[in-house]
């Protein structure tokens, strides 16, 4: 017979009421990236419009973007790209990071704008070293005053997320940028429902269900990338434009620790698209390239004159570093060498080989005289020229890669010697090594020069220029068989090349690395070359071990 009965669910017995009262689900699973999970230390993120008092007219400003990455944080954005209109002002990223999700809507909205960004601080005029962005300071209505910084700037968690969304991303030595895994929190619920049922043909059939109560019941959390969450970074990372690479970063570091990305990997992976140089700072827009030498911006083109799409690459006139268009270049004559130490040569005392002018067809003999009193100490040279001769650069380039020698960019001064002269032949020792310093800032290294650099084992820079030259039909296939020799992309270079109508070119850092032209950059704290200590200095934590050999003359090599 059949029949249908009707009945709450608080009839049923009290095994299977159990079983319907504690039915649990995660619900509004929520992703993020904290150290130690706790994030207390920042406050929510804060934007704030900031003007440069740095100048007195046509000032530069930025968005200081500082605090912790909310579910909130995309709509506070929101709201200030919506108060500059379109206006495209770079965001200045100083944030532990947080949510997400977050990060990735702060990150489409800011390519969306067509925004650029970059790792730093803030400072408001006026405020305390300890409350950089003091309410004192923050303006009601328009922008407010101060300065940004790259010391102590960092970008951390899900922060890299949102730099990503940038058109152009920079960062400096001085600032850090750090992954580490996500950890998706799951919120548990204990749901009651009210149900009911009808028996047909003996079998139950819900026919009704209706949510009576909710509690809490804690939660959970997970460090293992699920799939959602893995499409969902992939899928960003790509349309970000950001190599796939960082996933293996993030989950290299557990959520209680941070993967401190090295300025290089950040450059390769495409988290940042290039490094501040020492005289930049965060929040500089990316200069157009045919911005004048005194704009206001970053990443400058090099200054030069037009020359004939077919002037042979070993007779191209000179050209000048961006970094030092806006003054006058020191006086530059045939590459000399030039054996350096810097220190006492009691306690610390580095030593490197300074080869600086142009390269003419007698520059391999003097380098190779010089690797002859050298002996087999591999000492790191260090480069500044505006090129010169192919065919010397390549013998150059052999010479070094045979010794196994290191090489870099950069300035060296001498003592007692003026600006416009920093080699000054006063102050050159007239037997064994030379007094000096060096430094990465405002170095160059332009056309062949390059060929030489990339001979280096490692090969590396830092706030210094590098240029290559596009060859001629005639000299086409000797330059890229030297770049395959050098262990460099020439079919890349090739291809950015053709891309271009300029003859000469300036290369971005991340460029230099895609091309493997460099391997590494030069860490904060060091500078190119001084890094290698001298046979007499003590070991110490600048000199971990001694270095063995004696100190050889330089005076024959040095002219």
């Amino acid at each position: 017979m059949r029949f249908g009965i009707s009945f709450l669910i608080k009839c049923l017995c009290s095994s299977l009421l159990l079983v319907f009262l504690l039915l649990t689900f995660p619900l509004g699973t929520a992703i993020a990236q904290a150290a130690e999970q706790k994030q207390a230390a920042q406050p929510p993120m804060k934007f704030i419009l900031v003007r440069s008092f740095l100048c007195e007219e046509n000032c530069a400003e930025w968005i200081s973007a500082e605090g912790r990455i909310t579910s909130d944080t995309p709509a506070q954005l929101k709201k200030v790209l919506k108060k500059i209109g379109g206006r495209k002002l770079p965001v200045v990223f100083r944030s532990e990071g947080g949510d997400v999700d977050a990060a990735y809507a702060m990150g489409r909205m800011i390519r969306k704008a067509g925004l650029e960004t970059a790792v730093g601080g803030t400072l408001l005029k006026g405020c305390p070293v300890e409350d950089t962005r003091c309410e004192a300071a923050i303006a009601k209505d328009g922008p407010s005053v101060g300065d940004t910084y790259s010391a102590g700037g960092y970008c951390f968690s899900a922060c890299p997320l949102a730099l990503a969304g940038g058109t152009s991303r920079v960062s400096s030595q001085w600032a850090a940028i750090g992954v580490h895994q996500i950890t998706t929190i799951y919120n548990k619920v204990r749901v009651s429902y009210r149900i009911e049922y009808k028996i047909v043909n003996g079998k139950k059939k819900e026919i009704s269900r209706k949510e009576v109560g909710r509690k809490s019941a804690g939660q959970s959390s997970s460090t293992k990338l699920g799939k959602r969450a893995s499409t969902a970074l992939t899928a960003y990372l790509k349309e970000m434009g950001v190599s796939q690479d960082v996933i293996g970063l993030m989950m290299s570091a557990t959520p209680d620790n941070i993967n401190i990305v090295s300025s290089a990997e950040a450059l390769r992976t495409g988290l940042i698209t290039d490094m501040l140089s020492y005289n930049e700072w965060p929040g500089m827009p990316l200069c157009a390239p045919d911005a004048a030498a005194e704009a206001v911006c970053h990443g400058h083109p090099v200054a030069e004159a037009p020359v004939a799409a077919a002037t042979p690459l070993s007779t191209a006139p000179p050209q000048k570093s961006a970094m030092v268009t806006s003054e006058t270049l020191p006086k530059t004559g045939p590459m000399d060498f030039l054996l350096m130490y810097h220190g006492n040569c009691q306690e610390e005392c580095t030593q490197w080989i300074s080869a600086d002018g142009d390269i003419t067809p007698e520059t391999p003999a003097r380098l190779e005289a010089l690797l002859k009193t050298l002996g087999e100490r591999k000492l790191p040279v260090v480069l500044q020229s505006n090129g010169g001769d192919m065919d010397a650069a390549f013998a150059m380039g052999r010479m070094i890669r045979a010794a196994g020698l290191e090489t870099s960019i950069g300035r060296t001064q001498l003592p007692n010697c003026p600006k416009l002269d920093p080699r000054c032949k006063a102050s050159i020792a007239k037997s064994g090594p030379t007094e000096g310093e060096v430094f990465a800032g405002g170095g160059y290294c332009l056309s062949t020069c390059t060929l030489v650099l990339m001979s280096g084992t490692p090969r590396m820079i830092g706030y210094s220029t590098i240029g290559l030259v596009r060859p001629t039909t005639a000299e086409y296939t000797k330059f890229f068989a030297y770049f395959d020799e050098m262990g460099a992309s020439a079919e890349t270079f090739e291809t950015m090349m053709l891309a271009t109508s300029i003859e000469r070119k300036t290369i971005l850092r991340s460029q230099a690395l895609d091309l493997g032209i460099i391997n590494g950059i030069i860490p904060y704290g060091d500078e190119p070359g001084d890094r290698l200590c001298g046979p007499d200095a003590k070991e110490s934590l600048r000199c971990p071990r001694k270095i063995e050999g004696a100190i050889v003359p330089a005076a024959a090599a040095s002219n």
